[in-house]
């Protein structure tokens, strides 16, 4: 399935980007894909959550007591915790120096590291950064990475149905009262030979406009319960439409058992 074929069943409303980025082993040439529709940049939060606790590591007194389900479950409050414990300008600027990506926190909401927006293509160009490090024995990238493998099935949106074998995952969804989109995001990352990688990025935010199902949504976000089946049901075919589409743009196959039109998941 082609970007112009996902990009035409979106609703009025609705955004969507892609990208990946896949560089090779002894010096070949990398391999980039973008594309875009609507919004410019959105909020993903919870795939910044590896990044920042990359940034943290060398700071924080407790760092894998809180990275570890920061990244492996998507905690909030650990990710808080590392978040506020160093500070937002300083790992925004740690992320920086170590990736070549410049985020900003959200003027009107600094404290809350979900307020920053980003681009698919500045989330793969971080991912790479990590990735590499990672791939080249840095001990802390690589713990990270092997926590995004162990990403439960439940928090993945069926990507390991649709990418190749032993993938790192990190996927995120949320949708505030006053949106009326649903976000589901993810990124992956691809281990090749020796030092080559390839990652890939989708971010999506689609409308959720019927008053009952937002209702029930957001009495569940309020008590805490579970919301993935939402997204889902909302974006989940097409999170792995993009994902899986970019992966063959790379030049990458996909999981042989998937096919973009007849693919789908039930929760």
């Amino acid at each position: 399935m082609s970007f112009d074929e996902l990009f035409a069943g979106l609703k009025n409303g609705a955004s969507a980007q892609a990208a990946g980025l896949a560089l090779g082993h002894g010096g070949a040439p990398p391999r980039a894909v973008s594309v875009r529709y609507g919004s410019a940049r959105l909020r993903c939060a919870s795939l910044l959550k590896p990044l920042y606790a990359w940034a943290t590591a060398r700071h924080a007194d407790a760092w894998r007591e809180y990275a570890e389900p920061a990244v492996r479950v998507s905690s909030n409050a650990d990710t808080l915790r590392l978040w506020l414990g160093m500070g937002p300008l300083p790992i925004l600027e740690s992320v920086r120096a170590r990736t070549g990506v410049a985020w900003t926190p959200s003027p009107s909401d600094p404290a809350w590291f979900g307020s920053v927006e980003v681009a698919a293509d500045e989330v793969v160009t971080a991912y790479a950064a990590l990735a590499r490090a990672g791939a080249m024995g840095e001990p802390v990238a690589a713990q990270l990475l092997s926590w995004m493998r162990e990403v439960p099935d439940d928090q993945a949106f069926g990507l390991r149905d649709v990418l190749p074998g032993n993938v790192a995952i990190k996927c995120g969804w949320y949708g505030g009262a006053d949106e009326t989109c649903l976000r589901t995001h993810a990124v992956a990352v691809l281990r090749g030979s020796g030092t080559s990688v390839t990652v890939l990025a989708a971010l999506t935010a689609q409308p959720y406009l019927d008053e009952k199902d937002r209702t029930t949504y957001r009495a569940n976000l309020a008590t805490g319960a579970a919301v993935v089946d939402q997204h889902e049901k909302v974006a989940g075919q097409l999170l792995r439409g993009l994902m899986a589409t970019t992966l063959l743009e790379l030049g990458g196959p996909p999981n042989a058992h998937w096919h973009p039109l007849v693919h789908c998941r039930h929760e």
